[in-house]
């Protein structure tokens, strides 16, 4: 099976998605317990609710769930958030801290490393190839990742998340004008609250591959799935009435973030 999947735009924004995939290999399906099989920690329906809002984008999408291995990890195992519950590389629980192998099913290093290699390295050799090209086009290229998790998550934060969660690694991943239009456009957002650097502060793909300095980059947005979903439980179903409301202002985001990197192109 593929592994990713690319569509290449002229615009110097690229759309990452890490989360969204399904896909999971018969041998490593089998090793998964019922509780994994579920799939509860996909970013349900994202490459869906970003279709279409901004002409000529990139995207990079991984077809392969995060059990598989977690595209937005460090290949080196290092924890995103030290001292707080996540999960790692190839997740041994879900996001409630529930076991989703098997017993004895776990997968052991010689499993990592061959994930590593047929999964995670291609779809970020992917993603790194399109920000050189549409860095090459423009002398700029911003990778916005889009993600989706549950809004009530007790093993990973407290109380309710804000429906908007910006990350730019604490102002270090972007440049201080595209974080600004980011953070407005989402206050603006009538009906809906946000956050910048709360719990999510960009995973790795975001901290990776963000050089400001030389023309690449990067924003995380993390939406809590209780904007755009029926419901945040099986089955996970597409609130299209939600999604349309919701679409309006991640359009604007868009936008502003283009129209900024025309303005800053080297």
């Amino acid at each position: 099976m593929a592994v990713f999947e690319t569509r290449q735009g002229t615009s110097p924004v690229i759309l990452g998605f890490p989360h969204t995939g399904t896909d999971v290999p018969a041998d490593i399906w089998a090793r998964l317990n019922d509780n994994g099989k579920i799939l509860a920690d996909t970013d349900w329906h994202i490459h869906e609710l970003y279709d279409g809002l901004l002409d000529n984008v990139t995207t990079v999408r991984a077809t392969f769930h995060r059990y598989v291995i977690d595209a937005n990890r460090d290949p080196e195992g290092v924890s995103l958030y030290p001292g707080q519950n996540t999960t790692g590389l190839v997740p041994e629980t879900d996001f409630d801290g529930n076991a989703i192998w098997k017993d004895g099913e776990s997968p052991r290093a010689e499993d990592i490393a061959a994930r590593l290699r047929d999964f995670h390295a291609p779809y970020h050799a992917a993603l790194a190839a399109e920000i050189e090209r549409v860095k090459a086009i423009h002398g700029i290229a911003v990778l916005y990742d889009c993600h989706s998790i549950r809004s009530h998550i007790p093993f990973l934060f407290e109380g309710k998340l804000p429906d908007f969660n910006i990350g730019t690694d604490m102002s270090r991943t972007c440049a201080p004008a595209i974080e600004a239009a980011v953070v407005e456009a989402t206050a603006k957002a009538d009906g809906y609250t946000s956050i910048l650097n709360g719990r999510f502060k960009g995973g790795w793909t975001t901290r990776h591959y963000a050089r400001p300095e030389m023309g690449v980059h990067t924003i995380q947005m993390e939406l809590a799935q209780s904007t755009h979903l029926a419901t945040e439980t099986l089955p996970f179903a597409y609130d299209p009435a939600k999604a349309d409301r919701l679409r309006k202002h991640l359009k604007t985001i868009l936008e502003q973030i283009e129209r900024i990197a025309l303005n800053l192109e080297h």
